[in-house]
């Protein structure tokens, strides 16, 4: 009897519309365990994602993987659970996923660290004290509006007060701190290094010249050299400080341009000094897309900008890149609100607990202090 009701079923399951069918299955999926969080383009030391996502069932999918695997294996298993989230490091899967999701109503995000990381650098696979989660672009391409740029274009910072008076608060406790977004330098009387100052001083920020930020943030090729020599032409009686990127200075990352090419224009960092440190006494900072650049604002340092990072376009720096979607001029407390505030997500490692950015400022500071008193 009991065999003969499940050939029925069968026989009926078979004969539906295999939409219809396939809903069934996902509804009788979505009944059992708990939700699946596909990871893509996330390097398998990444494991401390879980921490961010406890209630989910976290999938790590194989890191490069073709259309053509997508099509006959992947597409099928996140379509199999209607709970079923997506994330993607950066941009770095393949194209189709993220349209894939939008058409069938998946919930995506594209992911990178946030503006405040951690002590160490993320090259040594140190876990993030804060991300960034997007559902539209990375906040660094330039090339689309991502979520944060359109909360800089449309957010009505007028009616919101109380968050400028939070935002100017944040920011004054952020730099007594002295941190940055990574903070595994040490302090330096950078008067030895830098010399007398005689001269208006500029400083220019080297970046990891394969970063992604340049990628999606610059309309044409430029190297960390080229920006030395642009500071050096344009500014020929100042004194040019070249800080090259930590990861390049480590020796985590490779460089397109060798350093020794400027030193006859610049005095080139060969260590990595805290970018608290190397702001001090500067005049005038250029930088290709750099965080930095942001950085050296919060101390009212003036910022030239050769790519299109999302601090500017806003009439706060120099831009040699226009962006016309920026159309709105803000201060500097309602782009620091959108970027430290509303848009990223943090996280104490220890508790696995969501925090605050204040919260995070305070425990980065503490680790800082733990850091540098630990015996070598």
């Amino acid at each position: 009897m009991k065999f003969h009701k499940l050939k029925k079923f069968l026989r009926a399951f078979a004969a539906m519309p295999y939409w219809v069918a396939f809903s069934l299955y996902r509804r009788r999926i979505a009944q059992k365990g708990r939700p699946p969080l596909y990871l893509f383009g996330f390097a398998k030391w990444k494991t401390w994602i879980e921490d961010w996502f406890p209630e989910y069932d976290i999938i790590f999918v194989p890191s490069k993987i073709w259309n053509i695997e997508f099509q006959l294996e992947w597409r099928w298993k996140l379509l199999s659970d209607p709970r079923t989230k997506v994330l993607s490091w950066q941009y770095k899967t393949i194209d189709i996923l993220m349209p894939f999701c939008k058409y069938h109503g998946i919930e995506f995000h594209l992911v990178e660290d946030g503006f405040i990381r951690s002590i160490s650098l993320g090259a040594r696979r140190v876990p993030p004290i804060s991300l960034t989660f997007d559902k539209d672009a990375m906040y660094f391409n330039s090339r689309q509006p991502s979520e944060l740029e359109n909360i800089l274009r449309r957010y009505d910072f007028r009616c919101d007060p109380d968050l400028l008076i939070r935002s100017r608060h944040v920011i004054d406790r952020l730099l007594s701190s002295r941190l940055s977004k990574y903070n595994s330098s040490l302090a330096v009387d950078v008067e030895a290094i830098y010399g007398p100052k005689t001269h208006k001083r500029i400083l220019v920020i080297g970046q990891v010249e394969r970063d992604a930020s340049i990628k999606y943030g610059c309309d044409a090729p430029i190297t960390n050299n080229d920006l030395v020599w642009l500071a050096s032409r344009e500014n020929p009686d100042s004194q040019i400080i070249y800080k090259p990127h930590p990861e390049v200075l480590q020796g985590t990352a490779g460089t397109s341009s060798d350093p020794n090419l400027v030193r006859e224009v610049a005095l080139v960092l060969d260590s990595d000094i805290s970018l608290a440190d190397s702001f001090e006494t500067i005049d005038q900072v250029y930088t290709i897309t750099s965080l930095a650049g942001f950085e050296a604002l919060m101390r009212g340092i003036p910022v030239t900008t050769v790519g299109c990072p999302f601090y500017s376009g806003w009439g706060l720096t120099d831009d040699r890149q226009a962006n016309p979607r920026r159309d709105r001029r803000l201060s500097l407390e309602e782009l620091f609100a959108a970027a430290y505030i509303l848009y990223p997500k943090y996280i104490d490692p220890n508790s696995r607990r969501r925090i605050e950015v204040e919260e995070a400022i305070d425990l980065l500071s503490r680790m800082k202090t733990q850091n540098s008193t630990a015996p070598v």
